[in-house]
């Protein structure tokens, strides 16, 4: 009686929850809806650089003009896709406008994005082999060709038959600390065996990281985040991390009883796109035990082109390699890409393995779960998939070099007005530059450019002095912009001087 009971109950649960079907989207309505979507993608690309790079609304514009509460009855996809301009658009600043010069490029293209809607369709958490092999094998191969276009070291690459390999991260952040972790779990069994009366807790007190002062905030927080102090090691007068003065930084520690465990070289820095020397810094890191990380998050894009590879001198001296083909390749966000040359570190580091997790084909390929923080994961590698077939590695080396040449286009009309000076040497797509005069009036400088709405910089500082950042972002970028951008920014410093006279 009881169990007749429960499927009486169940049963009338399955009816008060029944969908109807005359308003569920079923493939052929779907099917409008997408090819609507792709016809508003298209045209909003195309039509970018018309549109005001950046919004003028103020924080809390878009609570008022949409309903306090979500539709009890569904909404047809017409009403949605008609507030795409009235909602959304409003608040969006354009990354992909050639008038967008902020942070880095972050990835586009139509392919990426076709590959992006197969990956929502297909849906799968490919956390291991098993869960869609796929999945984990076509990111195995994409991670070797990519890998072979930078001209890695072979032990980075799993097509070696060695240990190394590829896999993809969300960002470059997660990379420093994926990397962090590995490097500390590997530093912690060092010492055990040397010292096996030592606790960890004692161990992990004495470990410390090293970076340049120029790194990525992510660097330090990566530290934070792995309970490690990280030392901030001061660059040379180009603003690059030295071999002797980490060195000496390492040799203090140890002095004081410290126990160096892992090292970050940058390659091309957030605030100047500068180079540490990674052919001095990787040989000190390998002759004290240090796990010697590269982060090329912008940067490592123009190593598929031969003439910036001099910049990665001092490869084969690293344990893992990362940089992001969703800033610069044309890959839309997110794809990070990091090699390992012995990802074992890893996978003994974050190896968690129930018993629902584990399949008959352990050990036969990467569980990727293993190679990162989260144990979900999309299917990323078909982004690389469609970018590299159908650009082609030769397009990808044009794009690169386009960009870097706009940017030496830049570079030369701001040398031919004496008001104004090159900070850092210009090696990749971005350009430091300032006016020969205060902090403050460069900072209100930034300021009359952005207010105008027509182009968007950020400014960084380095060693007290405040400049402006023109980074070539757009694959939309022509010669004009460059002409346009200077334009803007000479009206903006008529204004700001002008306005200083009074």
């Amino acid at each position: 009686m009881a169990s007749n009971k429960a499927l009486e109950e169940s049963l009338e649960i399955l009816k008060g929850a029944k969908i109807d079907e005359s308003i569920d989207m079923e493939a052929p309505e779907f099917k409008d809806f997408a090819k609507e979507m792709v016809d508003y993608i298209a045209n909003y690309l195309e039509n970018i650089r018309e549109r005001r790079v950046l919004p003028e609304v103020s924080p809390g514009y878009l609570r008022p003009i949409i309903p306090d509460e979500a539709p009890i009855k569904p909404e047809s996809w017409q009403a949605v896709m008609s507030d795409i301009e009235r909602v959304i658009m409003p608040g969006v600043t354009h990354w992909h406008s050639p008038k967008f010069h902020a942070y880095f490029p972050t990835g586009n293209s139509y392919p990426a994005i076709v590959a992006d809607m197969l990956s929502g369709a297909i849906a799968c958490i490919g956390f291991s082999w098993i869960a869609s092999p796929a999945c984990t094998e076509l990111e195995v191969v994409m991670l070797d060709w990519l890998g072979k276009m930078l001209d890695l070291p072979e032990e980075f690459l799993a097509c070696s038959g060695g240990r190394g390999g590829g896999v993809i991260q969300g960002t470059a952040s997660e990379a420093t600390l994926v990397a962090l972790l590995g490097a500390k779990a590997k530093k912690l069994q060092e010492v055990k065996k040397e010292h096996p009366d030592w606790e960890d807790s004692v161990i992990l007190s004495k470990l410390v990281a090293y970076t340049s002062a120029q790194a990525h905030s992510s660097v330090e927080r990566a530290g934070l985040l792995g309970g490690v102090r990280f030392r901030l090691v001061e660059p040379d007068e180009n603003f690059q991390m030295r071999g002797e003065a980490l060195e000496e930084a390492i040799k203090r520690d140890i002095e004081d009883g410290l126990i160096p465990f892992y090292a970050v070289v940058t390659l091309g820095t957030t605030s100047a796109c500068t180079f540490d020397r990674l052919d001095e810094c990787g040989p000190v890191g390998n002759r004290y035990g240090l796990w010697v990380h590269i982060d090329a998050a912008y940067a490592g894009s123009a190593f598929i082109c031969p003439e910036y590879r001099h910049l990665m001198r001092g490869i084969e001296t690293a344990d893992s390699f990362n940089f992001n083909p969703h800033k610069w390749l044309l890959v839309n966000f997110d794809c990070s890409a990091m090699w390992l040359k012995d990802p074992t570190w890893l996978v003994n580091a974050f190896n968690v393995d129930p018993l629902y997790l584990k399949h008959e084909m352990q050990g036969s390929a990467p569980d990727y779960r293993h190679w990162q923080i989260p144990l979900g994961r999309r299917f990323r590698a078909l982004k690389l998939w469609f970018v590299l077939r159908l650009y082609g590695i030769e397009n990808l080396q044009a794009h690169i070099r386009r960009h870097c040449g706009f940017a030496k286009q830049f570079e030369g009309l701001v040398l031919k007005d004496p008001r104004f000076e090159i900070v850092a040497k210009v090696q990749m797509g971005l350009v430091c530059f300032r006016l020969k005069e205060s902090n403050e009036l460069n900072e209100q400088l930034l300021k009359s450019i952005n207010s105008r709405g027509n182009v968007h910089m950020v400014p960084s500082k380095i060693n007290g002095k405040y400049f402006l950042r023109m980074a070539v972002c757009s694959r939309f970028t022509v010669s004009e912009d460059m002409e346009y951008t200077w334009n803007e920014v000479k009206a903006a410093t008529e204004e700001t001087l002008a306005n200083n006279k009074h």
